[in-house]
């Protein structure tokens, strides 16, 4: 089941070439953190997630399991160490197929530099059941992003344009 969100904020984007976790298929991936308060964003999220629920018994054998897995995590207990996740659930997306990637006009972006953590902009992702190697669960797929405005660099380093906007030569020594 698709589901297109409202604003989030990207983190950990991974979406420009794929990434190896612990030695695993390297993959697209990005977390998306999304405001308590966007309340449309969040019910359609936990319709699907329902949906899914209902549709993926077959792959847990006819009923729901004990421990079924969800993607949607809460940032304040879950990354409550990150100021980033503060006040916002998040959803970790992955793809082993690279996410198509536009600006706020759909102009697609191929300068690197210009879709980083700590953005913003909305995500088309695709939610499912799965069942494998004993782990259960609800999960969702990356499929496409559209950045909508910049935002302050997650992971500590600065993005260039900040740090040189200037023009002017500090005296590093004073």
């Amino acid at each position: 089941m698709k589901v297109i969100t409202g604003k989030v904020r990207f983190s950990y984007a991974n979406v420009f070439e794929p990434k190896s976790v612990n030695g695993s298929t390297p993959k697209y991936s990005v977390s998306l953190i999304i405001p308590k308060s966007d309340k449309k964003t969040l019910t359609k999220i936990n319709r699907a997630i329902e949906t899914v629920k209902k549709e993926g018994a077959h792959k847990w054998g006819g009923k729901m399991p004990v421990n079924l897995r969800m993607p949607l995590r809460d940032g304040d207990v879950d990354r409550a160490d990150d100021e980033a996740y503060a006040k916002s659930y998040f959803i970790n997306v992955s793809s082993n197929t690279r996410p198509g990637i536009v600006d706020e006009n759909l102009n697609t972006i191929m300068d690197q530099s210009e879709f980083y953590s700590g953005c913003y902009g909305r995500a088309s992702i695709v939610f499912f059941a799965y069942n494998t190697n004993g782990s259960r669960g609800v999960s969702a797929a990356l499929q496409n992003l559209q950045k909508l405005e910049d935002g302050e660099p997650l992971g500590g380093k600065s993005r260039p344009e900040d740090d040189f906007a200037t023009g002017v030569e500090e005296d590093f020594l004073s």
